[in-house]
């Protein structure tokens, strides 16, 4: 069985016992993390979207938050000697999905 949630602006297709990576959630690391925004339900040839929900929520537990890979942003004017060079690190978390359902 899979779903589809939308967490921080994006959208993830889980299963049960996958980790995933997600922006930074407000908990402590161990909680349990509840996604209501369940967008789609598959089992096998069913598959389950909008009313046909009935108030689905997929449940995870939060493994850790740390600072993910370094981005760097770098902008530059042709023949004006303007450079500027910075880095950025956004805070995400790793969450393991233990159910899917009510």
């Amino acid at each position: 069985m899979f779903a589809v949630i939308k967490t921080g602006g994006k959208q993830y297709r889980v299963a049960k016992d996958d980790v995933i990576v997600v922006e930074k959630l407000a908990a402590e690391k161990g909680a349990k993390v509840t996604f209501d925004q369940v967008l789609m339900t598959g089992d096998g040839d069913k598959v389950k979207t909008g009313k046909d929900l009935g108030g689905v929520t997929v449940t995870g537990e939060l493994i850790d938050t740390k600072k993910g890979d370094k981005v760097t942003v770098f902008k530059k004017r042709r023949r004006n000697t303007y450079r500027r060079k910075m880095g950025h690190r956004q805070a995400e978390s790793h969450v393991k999905i233990t159910a899917i359902g009510k």
